[in-house]
């Protein structure tokens, strides 16, 4: 890499859940110890949520069992629609990954790639949680230990770690994307990104070549514009987001990649192989060559000590001739 980004953490955001009153009574509640409830989910009419602001510990309400990763289903049965759909995500976290634990030096920060996001409590309470769970291509969480409680992570259950996601991802398998951009209610999936505070939502069409970003302001996204470079910033990351055309993978194709605020695209581990590789070859050029150099440079300094000794001999014997002539070669 060029540079490294300041360890600074990304903005989070606060979200709600609902309270007792908007919810079920005890006869559905079912396994589990009780644990106080936090503050409600946010209904579409919710007031504005401040970024950065740390979620209150809020008071006791009352005795609901919250689910965890582990009493929540990890896939909702949907088969990945696009072959290049798994190839974007491993592309964007292996290039992504050693630039963020530059970022987070307590190696605090979890990516997702197809993973479930639980967001709505009250239907994962129910007898169909998947509803209440939505799984992106890929995201970035910022400041979350990468395991849950010393395990590997099945899904990320907002309600438990009370981060957002800073910037979400979803590639367009097919259409025209109409279900990514839709703000349908509770089904959506720009409206449910909107609605639980992700800061950027990014929708790729790989056949069309086509990246839209939205950033959250307030309490509804604006579609973003592209700089000069046609890519997007996002500061809190230290990087820009953008379309690159070429191979990876064996497939020449565009793909959506990671860039340096100052123009450096990010390499991938093989990448960055490669790259190491190029400069140690080249290292070893310069040295074959500078070797080259001090050789040749000897044997020019020991042609010329040898053309000074034939000058010398041929001297010596000239002196020689003249004295035996008795002509002072000296005078």
């Amino acid at each position: 890499m060029s540079s490294k980004p300041t360890p600074t953490p990304p903005v989070t955001e606060v979200f709600r859940m609902p309270d007792q009153d908007e919810l079920p009574g005890g006869s559905g509640v079912t396994g589990g110890t009780a644990t106080p409830l936090p503050e409600p989910h946010t209904p579409p009419s919710a007031p504005h949520r401040t970024l950065g602001q740390p979620l209150p510990t809020p008071p006791v309400t009352g005795l609901f069992y919250m689910p965890t990763q582990d009493d929540l289903p990890d896939s909702d049965g949907e088969i990945v629609e696009n072959f290049q759909e798994h190839p974007q995500a491993i592309l964007l976290t292996t290039s992504i990954r050693p630039w963020l634990e530059q970022l987070h030096p307590d190696g605090k920060f979890m990516i997702g790639q197809n993973s479930g996001i639980y967001w709505d409590l009250t239907t994962a309470r129910s007898d169909t949680p998947v509803r209440g769970a939505i799984a992106p291509d890929w995201f970035y969480v910022p400041n979350v230990p990468q395991d849950y409680n010393k395990q590997p992570r099945r899904s990320y259950v907002l309600w438990h770690d009370r981060t957002l996601p800073l910037i979400v991802l979803e590639f367009i398998s097919r259409g025209t994307g109409r279900k990514e951009r839709s703000r349908t209610p509770f089904k959506g999936k720009l409206w449910i990104y909107e609605n639980i505070g992700v800061r950027y939502y990014g929708i790729f069409d790989a056949r069309r070549a086509i990246l839209e970003v939205y950033i959250r302001k307030g309490d509804a996204y604006s579609l973003m514009l592209p700089n000069e470079q046609g890519r997007y910033p996002i500061p809190e990351m230290q990087v820009e987001l953008g379309l690159w055309r070429g191979s990876y993978l064996s497939k020449d194709v565009m793909w959506l990649r990671w860039w340096e605020l100052d123009g450096a695209m990010l390499p991938t581990g093989e990448e960055r192989a490669e790259q190491e590789a190029a400069r140690a070859a080249a290292e070893r050029e310069r040295a074959e060559q500078e070797a080259a150099r001090a050789a040749a440079e000897r044997e020019r300094a020991e042609q010329e000590a040898a053309r000074a000794e034939r000058e010398y001999e041929r001297a010596e014997r000239l002196a020689t001739l003249l004295r035996e002539a008795g002509i002072d070669p000296d005078a």
